[in-house]
C-alpha cells in the first residue's frame, strides 16, 4: 500500500487528554518516523508534532481521532510525494 509522510501538529489544551494522547501515538507507533514536544508555559499549552510515514487513510484516521479527544487540536499536512 502507497504511504505518504505527514506532520500532525496538535495544540494541548487540556492535560487530562494527554495519556489518551499518548495512548493513541502508542498505537499508530509502527508508522511514526519521530515526535516533539514543546511546553509553552507561558500560555499553559502544549505544542506536539509527529512526522509518520503511512497511508493516508491511516493519517486521517489517526488526526481525527486526536482531535476528537477534549482540549486537542489536531491538523495534518502532506508531502507532495
Amino acid at each position: 500500500m502507497e504511504t505518504r509522510v505527514a506532520v500532525i501538529s496538535m495544540i494541548v489544551e487540556q492535560a487530562d487528554s494527554v495519556s489518551k494522547l499518548n495512548d493513541l501515538l502508542h498505537d499508530y507507533s509502527d508508522y511514526i518516523i519521530g515526535r516533539m514536544g514543546i511546553p509553552y508555559r507561558e500560555k499553559g499549552i502544549n505544542i506536539i508534532t509527529v512526522a509518520i510515514d503511512a497511508p493516508q487513510d491511516v493519517v486521517n484516521a489517526l488526526t481525527g481521532s486526536l482531535g476528537k479527544l477534549d482540549g486537542i487540536a489536531a491538523k495534518a499536512t502532506y508531502s507532495k510525494a
